[in-house]
């Protein structure tokens, strides 16, 4: 009985480490996650997948097109929604750079925006929050037109 019960006791001692230093979503490397993020939400683009390109959206996001910035994720939406119409995506874009500050809640990410041929046509930069769900949502982003510039 006795070594039944030590045995026991051995093997949850065994998985201790295991649980006091299992990798939660917020050890992960933050830079690493919002880079995925971004990945993720181009791809929604591509996919033509409207309702996962609406899933990355914050409630109170702000997207800047035009001389009226867009409020809010309804407004965004309906903004958007003609780009995922067609068969063939409009532009896509790519996260080339990934910033998060010290506290891990708020990210910036900037990157190429490309024609449907694959050239260069514009910038991004986007503007990330960490919700209380543990989601990455954007909650600002402004595109830049390339200058060709002397």
């Amino acid at each position: 009985m006795l070594k039944t019960i030590s045995s026991a006791v051995l093997g949850v001692l065994l998985l201790i480490p295991g649980i006091l230093f299992a990798e939660s979503p917020l050890a992960v490397d933050p830079q690493k996650t919002v880079m995925e993020t971004e990945r993720a939400f181009a791809a929604t683009m591509a996919n033509r997948d409207f309702e996962k390109f609406k899933s990355f959206l914050s409630e109170d996001a702000i997207f800047f097109s035009g001389e009226t910035p867009m409020r809010g994720k309804q407004q965004i939406a309906d903004a958007w929604e003609g780009f995922f119409e067609e068969p063939k995506a409009p532009f896509s874009w790519e996260p080339e750079s990934v910033e998060v500050l010290e506290s891990g809640s708020l990210a910036w990410s900037t990157g190429p925006v490309y024609d449907p041929e694959g050239n260069v046509v514009a910038r991004f930069n986007s503007v990330w929050r960490l919700d209380a769900s543990q989601q990455w949502r954007i909650i600002f982003d402004k595109g830049n037109d390339i200058c060709n510039c002397p």
